[in-house]
């Protein structure tokens, strides 16, 4: 696919999602092209983000749901124990992290690290193979290859990573709403961090602390999603860089990339898991006094 577009055209067809929306002047469709993905704007749907990321969570699901049914005491296979060193591994993380006794903390922090590893993952194949299986599929039915979108990482797509951190933080800001209150929830955003005990001052300073403490809360989702997008982004410009690359340099390149990369996925599972449950550790605090 290389050899048949320009440097520019690669890069840009690979950094391209399938993209289905609105396009003004001609209604819903498929983007054909990279400016027709952008023009649709905030009312488009990423069609491979989903398809994957789906995809993944139900594989995760299937492999532990499996493994949980024939879960023996004996000596245990290797997946049995491979999902026990995860499972654990998750549990004392949380253990160490959240002081609180909430039941919803370590199933979420279990489907955060396997789920995003699992996306993360997608990067390691090669870079041409599924987007020119794609391409191919789509000249069957008639289209230009070129015009073929498919971009098999997740979370290279901030919609994804973004998604996910706001998920979460809708979930805490339910359980926080659950534990303190309306009442004790919007006094978090007023009273805090000024206070005094003049009610008029106290009245003067609630707009100030609101806009402090709303900055501060949506801050962290933003932050969280934009971390693990930006990472795994630059990762996958990284194996398309290597992709324009001869043949030889490619796999004197590739496969310690490979290597390190491998790590570097893992990592940022681990790190949206750890911000995951210090976030929620920190709204339990607030909880609490």
């Amino acid at each position: 696919m290389a050899g048949e577009q320009t440097t520019t055209d690669y890069i840009s067809h690979h950094l391209t999602n399938w993209t289905y929306g609105y396009l003004p002047g001609e209604g819903w469709k498929v983007a054909y092209t990279a400016e027709e993905a952008s023009a649709m704007g905030f009312k488009a749907i990423h069609l491979d983000s989903m398809l994957w990321s789906i995809g993944l969570g139900i594989v995760f699901c299937a492999i532990f749901w499996m493994v949980a049914r024939k879960v023996t005491s004996g000596v245990p296979g290797k997946t049995q124990a491979a999902v026990e060193m995860i499972v654990e591994f998750v549990d004392n993380n949380v253990r160490d992290s959240y002081s609180g006794t909430s039941k919803l903390i370590a199933p979420l922090a279990l489907t955060i690290f396997v789920w995003i590893f699992l996306m993360n993952l997608m990067d390691l194949l090669p870079v041409d193979f599924i987007p020119m299986i794609a391409g191919q599929i789509g000249a069957m039915m008639g289209h230009d290859p070129h015009h073929v979108f498919f971009k098999i990482v997740p979370t290279t797509d901030p919609n994804i990573t973004l998604g996910m951190s706001f998920s979460v933080f809708i979930l805490i800001l339910f359980y926080s709403i659950k534990e303190k209150g309306l009442g004790g929830f919007v006094g978090e955003l007023t009273l805090h961090p000024f206070s005094a005990k003049n009610p008029i001052v106290q009245i003067i300073l609630i707009p100030i602390n609101f806009i402090l403490e709303f900055v501060t809360l949506i801050a962290k989702p933003i932050s969280l999603g934009l971390r693990l997008f930006g990472n795994m982004y630059a990762g996958e410009l990284i194996f398309i860089l290597i992709a324009l690359m001869p043949f030889w340099i490619q796999w004197a390149l590739s496969v310690p990339w490979a290597i390190f990369h491998i790590l570097i996925i893992t990592l940022q599972a681990f790190v949206f898991m750890m911000l995951t449950i210090v976030i929620c550790h920190l709204h339990h605090q607030l909880n609490i006094n």
